[in-house]
């Protein structure tokens, strides 16, 4: 079944996404028409249960399908990644049956994408501080702030967006915190600026406004107060997609080197024959296979029930530095033409970037990894 999942990624990031991928960086615009062609390809529903018209898989295979579609463009593998881990994780944990059939199921299906709304301008990684607040209004709430850094926040049809619903005199830190189900179609609903980026250009990064945005009562996921513990077990699980989408950026890079190795001659013999590259190309594929290795070892403890927060965050710092560490020596071995856009390895370099950054920093992952060996010992 997992080679059958593999099989269908990579002939459709082969067919669909690869001859593109360049144009869409260059344009800094996705086609939303693909995202819904993996949906119907039942990529968008991967880890979602058969009974809320997802496919159930268990999470290697999901893995290895996200790495094949990353491995030819990052940017349309993100949107694949935060869709499967977040707002449907949210919406299959934590929501009400009412939730799920009206959302979950046609976002199994591809018919719906998902967003997820954590971050502020005042509140990155310290994102318990954020200050958009919900405020009662009869059966409503109303909405008032920003949010920033949301991905495919500019098309995406269902939004998790946190919010505060402590008042501001009786803060109660990430407990005053509550997830809403939020649409564009809602009151008060306003996209605000798209983010001009070094890497992940295709794929729109844009803050959301909002105005005394009116969401239904029913809206609301799960319990009043629970929505930064809801966002944090969801990024548990998005951690393991923005590792895998780092391992594809990483072995595409690989491939390239190895076949221009093979061509590029310089003083009578391929690269390739010189020690210093193949040092250089050794390195990168066993920091990769290494990689790859703790992430499927993780996902498969993940779908025996057991605790992956600390070898999550292992996952998600050591693929992404791994990725940066690949797409550097790959510029390396490119040379000069490393450095142009005529050749891949100078986009797979700005697409590698963001991997170490969003969904937890690196030194959040260390500080997540610290705490977990200080809880192991003592």
């Amino acid at each position: 079944m997992q080679q059958e999942i593999l099989h269908l990624a990579r002939d459709f990031a082969a067919g669909e996404i690869a001859p593109y991928a360049a144009q869409w960086d260059r344009d800094a615009c996705f086609p939303v028409a693909v995202a819904h062609r993996m949906g119907q390809l039942g990529f968008l529903g991967m880890l979602i249960p058969e009974e809320y018209d997802g496919l159930g898989l268990d999470t290697t295979s999901y893995l290895l399908a996200l790495e094949a579609i990353a491995n030819a463009d990052a940017s349309t593998a993100v949107l694949m990644s935060v869709h499967n881990s977040l707002p449907t994780q949210m919406l299959l944990n934590f929501g009400s049956d009412e939730q799920k059939e009206r959302y979950l199921k046609p976002m199994a299906r591809g018919e719906l994408i998902g967003a997820f709304a954590l971050s502020e301008p005042e509140a990155g990684s310290d994102a318990s501080s954020l200050r958009c607040q919900a405020v009662r209004d009869g059966d409503d709430w109303l909405l008032t702030g920003t949010k920033s850094w949301v991905t495919s926040g500019s098309f995406a049809d269902v939004i998790m967006v946190m919010a505060r619903t402590d008042s501001s005199d009786a803060r109660r830190g990430s407990k005053g915190i509550s997830a809403f189900i939020v649409t564009p179609d809602l009151t008060g609903f306003h996209v605000g600026k798209k983010e001009d980026k070094m890497g992940l250009r295709a794929s729109p990064t844009v803050m959301l406004n909002f105005d005394g945005l009116r969401v239904p009562g029913a809206n609301l996921l799960g319990a009043e107060g629970q929505g930064f513990i809801y966002a944090m077990k969801s990024l548990d699980n998005g951690r393991l997609g923005i590792a895998a989408q780092a391992l594809g950026i990483a072995q595409a890079a690989l491939d390239a080197s190895l076949d221009y190795a093979a061509e590029r001659k310089q003083f009578g013999q391929p690269i390739r024959e010189f020690q210093a590259i193949q040092f250089k190309l050794a390195d990168m594929g066993s920091r990769i296979t290494s990689a790859r290795a703790l992430l499927h070892m993780t996902a498969a403890a993940k779908d025996r029930g057991e605790s992956t927060t600390m070898h999550g965050s292992m996952c998600k710092l050591l693929a992404s530095e791994t990725a940066m560490y690949v797409t550097t020596e790959a510029i390396q071995i490119f040379g000069g033409y490393g450095y142009v856009k005529d050749y891949p390895v100078e986009k797979l370099f700005r697409d590698a970037k963001i991997t170490e950054i969003y969904e937890g920093t690196s030194e959040v992952q260390r500080i997540v990894i610290a705490r977990e060996l200080y809880a192991r010992r003592h």
